[in-house]
C-alpha cells in the first residue's frame, strides 16, 4: 500500500462528498466535471494556495505540517477518527519502515487470564489485522462456533474476522445487519491501514478480500474510517437465536495494537437469556460418577 496514493484516494474522496451549499460557497448551477468541491475551493477554505494543495493530492508533498493538516481536516470536515487518519498517511508518506516480515502477534498469560476472568460473558482477542489471537469458551460459541476452537493458537492458521465476515456463509448469516457490520469491520481495518502502510501481511489481506469479495472492494474505494469502540447488533446466532448484543472494545494495558471484545447483553433481556442458554449448552459436559469409583 503506498501512502502517497492512500493520502492522494483518501483527500479526493473527502472532498467528493462535499458541495458547495455544504460549506458555505455560492453555486452558481454550472456543471461541474467531478462531484464535489474544486481542489481550489478546498484549499480556499483551508488557506493554503491551490498548487500546494494539488502536490499534497497528488502525492508530490510530503512535508505538510501538523497545522496546515489540521486546517484540511477543517475544510473537509472531518470527524476526529478522519483526523487522525489524516495525520497518519501524512506521516506514513515521510517515514518508511524498512521491508520485512511483521512479528508474529502473541497474548500474554495475563490478557488469557483476563478472557477466562470474563465467565459467560464472550470475549475475543483481535489483533493488528483482525486475527483472532484467544477467545474464551463463549467467545467461540457466539462469533465462530463452526471454527475450530483451538484456530488461535496457531499463528498460521487463525480465524480472521475480517475475512469470516465477508468470506465465510455462517458469519454473514450471523448478523441480521450484516452491511452494518461489514462496513464497520473495513472502516476500522482502514485505520489500521493508515497507521501500517508497510505491514506485507495487512497489504495480503486487503488485496485478497478485494479479488474475493465486491463487497469489500467497494467498501474500500470508499476511504470511510471509524474506530469498533462500541457499536449494538442484532445476532442470529443458530444455537439460541435471535439476540442483541453491544460489542465493545477494550485496549489491553500498553497495547495499542490489540483489542478486546466483549458481547454484552442488556440486563434482564431476552438476549441475556438467550446468552445464558448459549452458555449452558456449550459448557464442557462432567463427568458422571461410575459405581466403581466409589471406594
Amino acid at each position: 500500500m503506498s501512502g502517497q496514493r492512500e493520502l492522494g484516494d483518501f483527500l479526493q474522496t473527502r472532498r467528493a462528498q462535499l458541495r458547495p451549499e455544504d460549506v458555505g460557497l455560492p453555486d452558481y448551477g454550472d456543471r461541474r466535471r467531478v462531484p464535489g468541491l474544486r481542489r481550489e475551493e478546498l484549499a480556499l477554505l483551508a488557506g493554503v494556495s491551490s498548487s500546494y494543495y494539488t502536490r499534497l493530492e497528488q502525492g508530490q508533498s510530503v512535508g505538510a505540517s501538523a497545522e496546515v493538516l489540521d486546517a484540511i481536516g477543517r475544510a473537509l470536515r472531518l470527524d476526529g477518527a478522519e483526523q487522525r487518519h489524516l495525520h497518519d498517511l501524512a506521516g506514513s508518506v515521510k517515514r518508511r519502515a524498512a521491508p520485512g516480515r511483521p512479528p508474529v502477534e502473541r497474548v500474554d498469560a495475563s490478557v488469557l487470564n483476563l478472557l477466562e476472568a470474563f465467565g459467560d460473558v464472550p470475549a475475543l482477542v483481535s489483533g493488528r489485522r483482525s486475527d483472532v489471537l484467544a477467545w474464551n469458551r463463549m467467545g467461540h460459541a457466539l462469533f465462530a462456533s463452526h471454527v475450530d476452537p483451538g484456530g488461535p493458537a496457531d499463528p498460521a492458521n487463525r480465524p480472521n474476522l475480517a475475512r469470516l465476515i465477508f468470506l465465510d456463509p455462517h458469519t454473514r448469516a450471523l448478523y441480521a445487519d450484516w452491511p452494518s457490520k461489514a462496513r464497520a469491520v473495513v472502516e476500522n481495518l482502514r485505520m489500521t491501514a493508515g497507521r501500517h502502510p508497510d505491514d506485507a501481511l495487512l497489504a495480503a489481506l486487503v488485496g485478497e478480500l478485494t479479488m474475493r469479495s465486491t463487497e469489500f472492494a467497494a467498501l474500500w474505494a470508499d476511504h470511510r474510517v471509524s474506530p469498533c469502540d462500541s457499536a449494538l447488533f442484532e445476532m442470529r446466532h443458530p444455537l439460541v437465536g435471535s439476540l442483541t448484543v453491544t460489542q465493545q472494545s477494550l485496549r489491553p494495558p500498553q497495547d495499542e495494537e490489540r483489542h478486546i471484545v466483549l458481547a454484552v447483553a442488556e440486563p434482564g433481556s431476552p438476549s441475556q437469556a438467550a446468552l445464558h442458554l448459549l452458555a449452558r449448552a456449550t459448557a464442557p459436559a462432567t463427568r458422571r460418577e461410575h459405581p466403581a469409583d466409589r471406594v
